[in-house]
C-alpha cells in the first residue's frame, strides 16, 4: 500500500520517515482457531497511529546505547534479594540463548534448547565469544522490558500495546490467516524468517537464514512494515492476561498501561509479564506454530533472549 504523498511528507517533518501511519479502523483480534490463549477473537477498534518500518536494530540500539549510557539488564548481575534461594552461580550477567540439542529431545521440555549463558548479551547475542560483525542491520535482540522502555523514552516514541501491534501487523488484511494471505509459503516463497526443518535439531534454513536476519529482508506487509511476523518476537506495552479477562473490564483494556505490576495469572507468577507477539526464526511446523498476527505468548520483564527485540510507536 503506497502512502499519499502528504503523509510521507508530513512524516519526514515530524522526523518520522522511519515510520508508517496506521490508519484508524476495528478488527478481528485474536483467533480462535489455534493456542487457547488467542481465543476469544474478538471485535477492537484502534486509533490511527504511527508504527516503526523496522524493527530496532543493533545499529540503533548503539546509538542509545552511546548517547545515555544505558546499560541492559543482561549485562547487569541480578539482585540476589529478588531471587531468594537461586544458586548464586547464576547471580552473573547473562541471557538465554537458543543451543541446539545434540540428540532427539522432547517438545514439552524447553529447558532441552535454552540456556542462561553468562556474557551473553545484546553485543554477545550467541554468547561471549560472539559479536555484531555484519549484523549491525539486524534487529536488536537480548533486551528486557526496562531496555525497551528506556530506548522508546530516549527516541520520543512507546511501545505498541497488543492490539496496535496486532492490527498494524495485519496489514489491512480481513481474517487472512498470516499477515499476507492463508498460505503460510505462497507460491513456495518464504515471507517471513521462521524455522523449517525438525525444531529444534533440524535447521534447513530454506529461507536463508538459520539466525535474525537483516530488517527488511522479506516482503512488507499491507501498509508497508517489514517483519512484524518471524524474524524475532517483539515486546508489547501490554501486561499479560487472557483475551476473556481484557473483555470482562468495563473501563477499556485492563492489560495494557506501563505500570510494572504483576498480572493476575494462575500459575501464581509473581514477576510481571508482558505480551510478545509476531514469533521468531525459531518458530516451525512442528513447533510454535506462531507466526501469526493473532498469536501471542507472554515474556517476564526481567528476562532477555536471543530471538526478542522490539518496534516503537508514536500516537500524535
Amino acid at each position: 500500500m503506497t502512502e499519499p504523498a502528504a503523509t510521507v511528507a508530513a512524516a519526514e517533518g515530524l522526523g518520522r520517515s522511519d515510520m508508517v501511519w496506521v490508519p484508524s479502523g476495528h478488527f478481528l483480534m485474536g483467533s480462535n482457531d489455534h493456542y487457547p490463549e488467542e481465543a476469544p477473537a474478538h471485535r477492537v477498534h484502534v486509533d490511527g497511529f504511527w508504527i516503526d518500518k523496522y524493527a530496532v536494530t543493533n545499529a540503533q540500539f548503539a546509538d542509545f546505547v552511546a548517547d545515555t549510557g544505558h546499560v541492559t539488564v543482561a549485562e547487569q548481575a541480578p539482585d540476589s534479594n529478588d531471587y531468594p534461594g537461586a544458586n548464586p552461580a547464576l547471580m552473573v550477567p547473562a541471557s538465554v540463548v537458543f543451543t541446539p540439542p545434540s540428540r532427539p529431545v522432547s517438545l514439552q521440555d524447553h529447558l532441552a534448547w535454552w540456556s542462561l549463558v553468562p556474557g551473553a548479551d545484546w553485543r554477545h547475542p550467541r554468547g561471549p565469544d560472539s559479536d555484531l560483525t555484519g549484523m549491525t542491520n539486524h534487529p536488536v535482540v537480548h533486551v528486557a522490558w526496562a531496555d525497551v522502555r528506556a530506548y522508546a523514552a530516549w527516541a520520543g516514541k512507546s511501545l505498541p500495546t497488543e492490539a496496535e501491534w496486532e492490527y498494524a501487523a495485519r496489514g489491512g488484511s480481513r481474517g487472512t490467516e498470516y499477515a499476507w494471505g492463508d498460505e503460510l509459503t505462497p507460491g513456495c516463497a518464504h515471507m517471513s524468517n521462521v524455522w523449517q526443518g525438525e525444531f529444534p535439531m533440524q535447521n534447513l534454513a530454506i529461507d536463508g537464514y538459520e539466525w535474525t536476519a537483516s530488517v527488511g529482508s522479506f516482503p512488507p506487509n499491507g501498509y508497508g512494515i517489514f517483519d512484524m511476523i518471524g524474524n524475532v518476537w517483539e515486546w508489547t506495552a501490554d501486561l499479560y492476561v487472557t483475551h476473556s479477562d481484557t473483555l470482562q473490564t468495563c473501563c477499556g483494556p485492563a492489560n495494557s498501561g506501563d505500570a510494572d505490576r504483576p498480572a493476575s495469572t494462575s500459575s501464581g507468577n509473581r514477576i510481571p509479564r508482558r505480551v510478545m507477539k509476531g514469533g521468531s526464526f525459531l518458530c516451525a511446523p512442528n513447533y510454535c506454530r506462531r507466526y501469526r498476527p493473532a498469536a501471542r505468548m507472554a515474556q517476564e520483564i526481567d528476562t532477555a533472549t536471543c530471538h526478542l527485540g522490539f518496534r516503537c510507536v508514536k500516537r500524535s
